[in-house]
């Protein structure tokens, strides 16, 4: 009796495009940092409350972020663009964790900001009252 592992198929191993995108990515972002559920770059430096500064260019941090959080799913919008200064927002349409990124550039320095999300504020506590005994 033949088992089904001793039998020649002549089928052959098929790599799973999903798979070796799932690893490309992985291996992109393997060692990034992620803050408040954002993700940044390699080698940002904290400089601030939800503030970093980019290790790369501006158009370089774009493409950094283009990888991360694909356009068609975090919709993107130009914020300011006068000589020496660039800005665009990133929108998490989620909402979990952060609300967007701002990422611009001013005086030849690319930073990040993690926009965060505007939580209900919780309602104050009503003061108890003492009730004394009627009588």
């Amino acid at each position: 009796m033949m088992r089904a592992l001793d039998t020649s198929l002549r089928r052959f191993y098929k790599a799973r495009p999903l798979g070796a995108a799932l690893l490309a990515l992985w291996v992109t972002t393997a060692g990034a940092e992620v803050v408040n559920g954002a993700q940044l770059p390699d080698g940002s430096q904290k400089v601030g409350e939800n503030r970093y500064r980019a290790p790369k260019d501006f158009e370089g941090t774009l493409e950094y972020y283009r990888s991360v959080y694909s356009t068609s799913s975090y919709p993107r919008r130009q914020i300011v663009n006068q000589p020496g200064v660039k800005a665009v927002h990133i929108s998490n349409p989620s909402g979990k964790n952060f609300a967007g990124l701002n990422i611009y550039e001013a005086n030849d320095e690319v930073r990040i900001y993690i926009v965060p999300t505007q939580q209900a504020p919780k309602p104050a506590k009503k003061p108890e009252t003492k009730q004394g005994k009627k009588k």
